[in-house]
């Protein structure tokens, strides 16, 4: 993962003087963590806390890593940032697989660079795992190639559920920790386990507090004004080209990218490019499995007792968040 030009946007120095002149001399010089479920207004906040204590935005959402999947991503545009410089996005390609230990290298050095010349880092977005890579003290043992085929070909027969089993037997606390429909996870932890002798959830991060002193600020809202927002969200996308967009990046390698295809949206207009051509049903799934994503996201970052809750419906957000930053 590269983290140059392509993954940062300088602001000029009049916006510099102008985020340093507008930030109270109260505000926290830690960063914060801007983070929830899709669609509750997450990227607006960051923003605009960036705009009032001197911050740069780190990008936290694994498919805005992307570079071309801006429309199914809802990443902000350059005119929606509003000079303020965000870092990691459009640093991989679609056929790269994206990798929580290159983030978590990554992501550090960019906070660490941004303390170091005393502005404020804010990471914002919704995958909890590139979060949690950054704050907590999470270990990526090594892989192998041939263990994981493996394991993966028997996940393939077997079935997820079936491995999860053999997950709670050898390792209760990461199958307690781990959906039995995720295949990906139980087998990394399969794989971790047979390698290093050891239970995977020894890799997993304890509660404690957040590195460098980040403050964690979620965002939330009712489930059925989300649920009416994702699928807002959603219409607008397929109006703004989002077959197109996955129409191109089919011809960059988006089929062959294990982690970029499986994105939302793009995985079920790719289905309909290669089936029935019907759009509107590619719309409707990526509904449906956007409101269970958000459910899934809801209940990973309500585990984490350190984050301090926020209503996205409310207009005064960001000062309210402010005043319990700065107290």
């Amino acid at each position: 993962m590269r983290t140059g030009p392509a993954g940062a946007d300088e602001g000029t120095p009049a916006q510099e003087d102008r985020r340093g002149a507008g930030s109270p001399a109260s505000a926290p010089r830690a960063p914060i963590a801007v983070v929830g479920p899709t669609a509750t207004g997450k990227s607006e906040l960051a923003i605009t806390l960036a705009e009032q204590v001197g911050g740069e935005v780190v990008n936290a959402d694994a498919m805005q890593l992307y570079r071309g999947m801006d429309i199914g991503t809802a990443k902000v545009t350059v005119e929606e940032r509003r000079g303020i410089p965000h870092h990691l996005l459009d640093v991989l390609d679609v056929t790269e697989t994206a990798s929580v230990a290159a983030y978590q290298r990554d992501a550090r050095a960019v906070v660490e660079r941004l303390l170091a010349e005393g502005k404020v880092p804010i990471l914002a977005g919704g995958s909890g795992l590139y979060v949690q890579a950054v704050l907590d003290d999470l270990r990526f043992p090594g892989t192998d190639p041939a263990v994981r085929a493996r394991l993966e070909a028997e996940a393939a027969e077997a079935g997820a559920a079936t491995m999860h089993e053999r997950l709670a037997r050898l390792d209760p606390a990461a199958a307690a920790a781990i959906l039995p429909s995720n295949t990906r996870r139980i087998v990394r932890a399969l794989e971790v386990i047979e390698l290093t002798g050891e239970p995977f959830s020894a890799t997993m991060p304890k509660p404690g507090p957040a590195r460098y002193g980040a403050v964690l600020v979620g965002v939330d809202r009712e489930p059925a004004e989300l649920d009416e927002r994702v699928d807002r969200r959603v219409d607008r996308m397929f109006a703004a080209g989002l077959v197109d967009e996955v129409r191109a990046l089919a011809d960059r390698g988006l089929r062959e990218g294990k982690t970029a295809s499986r994105a939302l949206g793009y995985q079920q207009v790719l289905a309909q490019l290669d089936g029935a051509g019907d759009f509107a049903a590619a719309a409707a799934a990526t509904k449906q499995a956007t409101r269970r994503f958000v459910r899934r996201q809801r209940s990973w970052f309500r585990r984490d007792g350190r984050i301090a809750w926020f209503p996205g419906n409310d207009h005064s957000v960001a000062a309210r968040v402010l005043s319990v930053l700065c107290q």
